[in-house]
Parts: C-alpha cells; sequence; structure tokens
C-alpha cells in the first residue's frame, strides 16, 4: 500500500540578541539586549515596602529621562588565531599577519599609537590517532590568540578597516566600542529635565489634587544607566519551512536543511516609560544615557 507523505508548513520565530553600525561577532553571544535594558529600567521605578513614605503626609514625585547620544570616537576589535605544529611557527605567522595588517592601518592614516596587540591565549591541540580498535589521543600542534584593538573617530572608516582586515588576513571583526568623551554635561542636562518635569508635576498634582507640597524636596532616589550599542543588539531568524510529519519518512530520509540567515539591528530603547526622551529620532547606533530621579515632598496640612 502506498503510503503519502504527510507535511505541514511551520513558521519559526526566534529571537537572540545583540553592537553598531557595526556589532561585531560578539552579537551571537548575546541574549535581548533591549530587553535587559527595559527591565533594568522598569526595576528602577518599582516601589517595595521600604520605598514607601514613613508617613501619611508625604508623597513621592518622580521622573525618568532618556537622552541618545552620537558617539566621538570608536575602537574596533579584531581578532587573530593562528594554528601551527610548534609555538614559534605560531608567533612567526601571527607576526606576519599583524605586520600585513599594520601595512594596511597605515595607508588609513592610522598610526602606530591608535591599535595596540594584546596577546589574548596560547592553546594545545590534540588530535586522535587511530589504530586497529584503539582512538589514542595526542598532540598536534598549538594555537595561538592575539587582538588587535583600533582607535579611529570617522564612523565611516569601519568598512575600509573590514577590508583591510581581510586583505592580511583576519576575519573576526570581535566588537566595536563606542566612546563618548565627555559625560558630565549629558549627566547634568539629564539632571535639568529630571528637575524640570518633577516641578511639573508637582505643579500639576498641587493644582488638580487641591493640595500643597512642601519645600526644600529630598532626593529620595538618583539612579542613572548608560546603554553602549554592544548591549543593544538584537537579532532574529525568520523562516517558513515543511516539517515531516510521519515517523517512517523520519526513519526513511536523512534530512538535510538549508541554512538561515540571522538578521542583526540595533534595537534601542523608545520612549516607553520615560517623561522626557532627549533627541528622540535614532537612525544610527547610538550610547543612551538614562536618569531616573524621585524625590519626596511633604504635604501642607490644612489647620
Amino acid at each position: 500500500m502506498k503510503k503519502t507523505l504527510i507535511s505541514f508548513l511551520v513558521i519559526i520565530f526566534s529571537a537572540g540578541a545583540t553592537l553598531a553600525q557595526a556589532s561585531g561577532n560578539i552579537g551571537y553571544s548575546q541574549g535581548g539586549g533591549n530587553a535587559r535594558a527595559e527591565q533594568n529600567e522598569k526595576s528602577k521605578r518599582v516601589q517595595t515596602k521600604e520605598d514607601m513614605p514613613p508617613t501619611g503626609t508625604s508623597m513621592f514625585v518622580d521622573a525618568s529621562v532618556l537622552m541618545n547620544v552620537k558617539a566621538d570616537e570608536y575602537v574596533a576589535v579584531f581578532g587573530i588565531s593562528q594554528e601551527c605544529t610548534t609555538v614559534p611557527e605560531c608567533n612567526q605567522k601571527m607576526d606576519a599577519t599583524i605586520g600585513a595588517f599594520s601595512s594596511e592601518l597605515k595607508q588609513l592614516g592610522i598610526g602606530r599609537d591608535d591599535f595596540y596587540v594584546d596577546f589574548a591565549a596560547q592553546n594545545k591541540i590534540y588530535g586522535f590517532q587511530v589504530a586497529g580498535t584503539i582512538a589514542k589521543e595526542n598532540l598536534v600542534g598549538f594555537e595561538l590568540k592575539k587582538n588587535i584593538s583600533i582607535h579611529y573617530q570617522d564612523k565611516l572608516l569601519l568598512d575600509r578597516l573590514v577590508i583591510a582586515a581581510s586583505n592580511a588576513k583576519i576575519f573576526d571583526l570581535i566588537k566595536v566600542d563606542y566612546i563618548v568623551k565627555d559625560t558630565g554635561p549629558i549627566q547634568n542636562r539629564l539632571m535639568e529635565e529630571a528637575a524640570r518635569v518633577i516641578k511639573q508635576k508637582v505643579a500639576r498634582d498641587e493644582r488638580l489634587l487641591n493640595i500643597k507640597l512642601l519645600s526644600p524636596a529630598q532626593v529620595y532616589a538618583e539612579k542613572p544607566s548608560i546603554y553602549f550599542p554592544t548591549e543593544m543588539y538584537d537579532s532574529y531568524t525568520a523562516y517558513e519551512s515543511e516539517e515531516i510529519g510521519s515517523d517512517y519518512y523520519r526513519d526513511k530520509y536523512t534530512v538535510q536543511r538549508a541554512r538561515k540567515s540571522r538578521t542583526f539591528f540595533f534595537n534601542a530603547l523608545n520612549a516607553d516609560g520615560f517623561d522626557v526622551v532627549i533627541n528622540p529620532i535614532v537612525i544610527e547606533p547610538v550610547v543612551q544615557f538614562t536618569l531616573y530621579l524621585k524625590v519626596k515632598y511633604e504635604i501642607e496640612q490644612v489647620k
């Protein structure tokens, strides 16, 4: 009797995470960068029993502010690996690779003071030697790993850095760090905006609730945070595929599945939960600064 192949369509969406106008391969190691940041912001606003006003004659007024800031400078980190039968051979090949990359960087205007080579690891490599029914593990070589960090200011230079690295047989862009050189003015701006929001809320509460809040206010919580693009990249794999639904056919065939590509994207915090967002339009990866400010006011009692 002829059996029929039963198949059905399944939609599979999976979410992982991830950095920048380039994320770098560090994105593969992260999970839910945006979700972690959102959870951290929400946790700032949760009131525990200890956070409650100590008397019935006081109240809290809070403000949450987000500021999107473009980076001033960048540091790209590339990974270099060499496998050889001896340690001297590994070092010799590694030096040749770094030398070739250094020459490429020089052509891009990057001097010796703007890159650094970091010794990461040196490992033994073991392989199996089969003799009869015995597979014996033996030392077959060594692996040398180094990282090279490159400092640059022009964000458009990254594409040329990747090409320069590939010319030197380097194909692992680990991450790109985003640097904001002076955070003091940013923190001051956040505090100014948070204070302005609190004053607006005080005026609104006094008008709508027919109460009088007394000065001076007591700062009860001041919680700043910084989220870098390396933390805020997410990823997903979306596809539709047939599934073999019969045990007979699953046992009969070896299924060779197609490779599904993963999409990475910068998933910044949005305005949800914030009273004010400074520089709200985000078209490129930015460093996100937040401030949660909570103050306590005494309520004037009617005599």
